[in-house]
């Protein structure tokens, strides 16, 4: 049977809650925040943005480059530029680097929509992470395996103030961004309800007053 995960349809009435809301997409480098992004942007009619390459296309660097010439710091001066643009739009699905919690300018920007963690255990992070070719400048030291787990400890409370939790286990990109679609609703304030039209009635000396059923 065929997944509606990316079928706007399907979505329109969660979109329309939605009301334009940004999400962003949290967690660490191989958690599959690009790969669930996509068919999760697909779902609700949005526009998908991985923010590493918007960052990298505005300083025509590649994020190795930015962290040889203007280290961590640097890089993520240009990361929350880059978070501010994106904020300034609407109806995107944004997939962020995974430090982007670590500066608490980056939350005022992306807690004006939706922040989503997408967890993955430790081990299935690893498991990604020695297929993916990518450059990762943090993961570059003599034991990559230790530096993730240092990594992932000091950033769990942070991904941990998103709105939404996600927890994955290695399930298909779209199979998580059905979970992301299922999960909204929790987070997203209820419909409002339309009030009802006031009825007037006419009393026995013929004065006529408003009511409501």
């Amino acid at each position: 049977m065929a997944s509606d995960a990316a079928d706007p349809a399907t979505h329109r009435d969660l979109a329309r809650r939605l009301g334009g809301l940004n999400i962003y997409l949290v967690g660490m480098m191989g958690a599959g925040k690009s790969a669930v992004g996509r068919p999760l942007a697909a779902a609700l009619g949005y526009r998908f943005v991985d923010a590493d390459r918007e960052l990298e296309t505005a300083t025509r660097c590649s994020i190795a480059e930015i962290f040889a010439s203007e280290g961590e710091e640097g890089f993520r001066a240009f990361e929350t530029a880059t978070l501010n643009a994106l904020a300034e739009q609407h109806s995107l699905v944004v997939a962020t680097g995974g430090g982007v919690v670590t500066r608490p300018e980056n939350w005022g920007h992306m807690q004006q929509g939706v922040v989503v963690w997408l967890d993955a255990p430790e081990e299935e992070l690893l498991r990604r992470l020695s297929t993916d070719p990518t450059p990762r400048p943090l993961l570059e030291a003599p034991d990559p395996a230790a530096r993730l787990a240092a990594l992932l400890a000091m950033r769990r409370p942070l991904y941990g103030q998103a709105d939404l939790t996600v927890e994955q286990r290695g399930g298909l990109p779209e199979a998580v961004a059905r979970q992301v679609l299922d999960a909204l609703p929790s987070v997203l304030k209820p419909p409002r309800q339309a009030v009802a039209a006031p009825t007037w009635l006419e009393d026995t000396d013929g004065q006529r007053r408003q009511t409501i059923d």
